[in-house]
This record gives structure tokens, sequence and C-alpha cells, in this order.
């Protein structure tokens, strides 16, 4: 007896098609998780690491990441190399020179953000890959944050694998999270959940979608809102609503780094910056910060640690507007006057 029905797979494969033509590769290569956490597990538990084997990330990477491969390294004896990332940073040029030294020749596969959490940065992950391809290095990039904020070429980024949300900036219903790897890796990956699509009695063209896609029982609803997601960003002309939303980050940038005495960690530019901006600020308690921001001031907003520092992160999506900035600004200053 099959988990999901004939029907219920013609409307994956609609939106894997979907998805795929909007992220620049094929349907095919796709498989939907729920969350990065997942898809990070999906290819940390499967990759063949050896004792003093090496993988190369920042140390400004997303927590449950580094937890996931810091899990798997210890575990076979090998090194999750977080090379330090100096701010402020200047050109991309000088973060793809400083990532790099953490390079050796035991070095296997790098791992990075296209656009960091906490510190809320595009990085130059074309630059990345491009390098490590002519390395002969396997790269993964954690795009969680990616698509609908920029536009996101697969086929054209030299990533072997890359995972991304729909639920963030696509704004489809929490749950709904892609992995992409090259068909010529596919292989080389087993699904976390061993179920009908193993020695399937109905297998279809790809054993990479059937281990995958075929896991038991689960809610896939999620997954099949995708197609609706993509066409009412078409309709609406998202790319010009996503540039609006980047002006108004960029445009109050400097107006939060004077108002919490804070150097800028970039230039304010579009090389490093998108829809989120993060100001690093000095607080011994972060979660206070955050919580009294919620509860006394009605305002949502990401207060994170990241290594020793702790950053404050507005992010700027369609429905946002200047006075919700100014609203935090104002919140902010009288907390200032609080302390």
């Amino acid at each position: 007896m099959q988990f999901i029905t004939a029907n219920g797979i013609q409307y994956l494969q609609a939106s894997r098609e979907a998805l795929g033509n909007y992220v620049g590769c094929s349907g095919g290569d796709l498989v939907f998780v729920t969350n990065p956490s997942y898809a990070v597990n999906i290819i940390a538990k499967s990759f063949d690491l050896k004792a003093g084997d090496e993988i190369l990330t920042t140390n400004i990477e997303y927590g449950a990441c580094d937890k996931t491969w810091a899990y798997y390294c210890k575990k076979a004896g090998a090194k999750y190399v977080r090379q330090n990332i100096q701010f402020p940073l200047t050109t991309k040029e000088e973060f793809v020179e400083q990532f790099f030294k953490g390079l050796t020749s035991k070095t296997k596969l790098v791992f990075i953000s296209h656009i960091t959490s906490a510190t809320g940065l595009r990085l130059p992950v074309e630059e990345i890959c491009a390098i490590a391809k002519q390395k002969g290095l396997m790269t993964f990039v954690d795009g969680a944050h990616a698509p609908g904020q920029i536009p996101l070429n697969l086929s054209s980024l030299s990533a072997d694998i890359y995972t991304g949300a729909c639920h963030k900036w696509m704004m489809t219903p929490k749950g709904s999270f892609f992995l992409y790897v090259k068909k010529e890796y596919q292989h080389l990956f087993d699904p976390l959940i061993v179920s009908w699509g193993y020695d399937s009695a109905f297998p279809s063209h790809s054993m990479f979608l059937d281990y995958h896609q075929m896991q038991g029982t689960r809610d896939f609803s999620a997954f099949l809102t995708i197609p609706t997601a993509i066409e009412f960003m078409q309709q609406n002309d998202w790319q010009n609503v996503a540039k609006e939303c980047r002006d108004l980050v960029k445009a109050n940038a400097l107006r939060f780094c004077k108002l919490l005495n804070a150097e800028p960690i970039t230039p304010i530019n579009d090389d490093f910056l998108v829809q989120l901006y993060s100001i690093e600020i000095k607080s011994q308690e972060p979660e206070k910060l955050h919580q009294l921001l919620l509860e006394k001031y009605n305002i949502q907003i990401p207060v994170m640690r990241q290594g020793d520092k702790v950053f404050i992160r507005y992010s700027i999506q369609a429905f946002n507007t200047q006075e919700d900035l100014d609203k935090l600004a104002n919140a902010l200053e009288d907390i200032g006057t609080l302390s």
C-alpha cells in the first residue's frame, strides 16, 4: 500500500516543476523537506567523512546547521572548520580571501550560507562555488533566506547541493523547504527515513525522488502551495517589490547604527545587503530584550547571539513600511533612555 495517491504524486510533481522553473533547475533534481535542519542532516549523515577530513564553513552560519555538522564530524573523527570572518568587511573579494584561509589539503566540502541568519548578509557564494569547483571541492549552499529575496539560478550557480525555503520570503505556509542535489551526486545521499520509496513496487524514473519523497504518511499540503505563491509573485512584479524593500533596508541602516552606537559590519550596498539588516548591540541578556520589545512595544524582531556577539535584525517584506521602522527606532530609544 502506498502512502500517497496517484493524484498526490502528480500534485507534488507539478509543485517541483514550478519550483524548478523558479530557481533555475530541473524539478527532478529537487525534493521537498520541512526545514533546513532536515536537509542538512540528509547530506551530513550520508557524506563520506573519514578521520582527519575537514568541512570548511564560516563562523556566522545558522546554529542548527553548525550543530549538525559538528555532530557528524565528531562521529567520524573529522573537523568542522568555522573560519573566522572579521568585521567590518569592505568588499566581496575581502570576504572570499578571508574564507579560503581556512582551506587545507584535508578539506572535502565547502558549506556556506547564501544569506546569513544572524548577520543578515548576502555572501558571495557565486565566487566561492566557482573557486571551490576549480579546486575539486564539493559545495553545499544553505539558501534558507534566498528564494524570494534574490533571483536564483541553480544551473549557473555551480553549487553541487543547495537547500532553500519557500516558507520565508516566498510566503508559502511553514514547513515547505527544498533540497537540490546535482544529478551526478544524488546516489550518494540516503533518505533519513527508509520507507516505501526503497525497492518501490512502482518506481519512478528517479531513485532520488522515490527515496526522499515516499516516506510514509505525512502532510505535504504546504508543498502544494508553491505554484500559487510563484504565480502571485509574478503577477505582482516581485522583483520590483524586493528592490523597494532593499531600498528601505539601506535607507535606514545608518540610522539604526547611529542609534545603537554601532559600526556597520559591511558597506551599505547591494553586494552584501538584501531585505535584512543586522546591527551589533551590547547586550548581556538578548533574550530579555527580545521579550521586552514583544511584550511592551508589540514588536517581534530577532535578537540573536552569534558566537560572542549579539545582533538585532530587522526584516523588510512587502507589507512593511517606514512607519514600522520608525516604531522600532522609537522603542529602542525609549529602552535606551530607561536603561
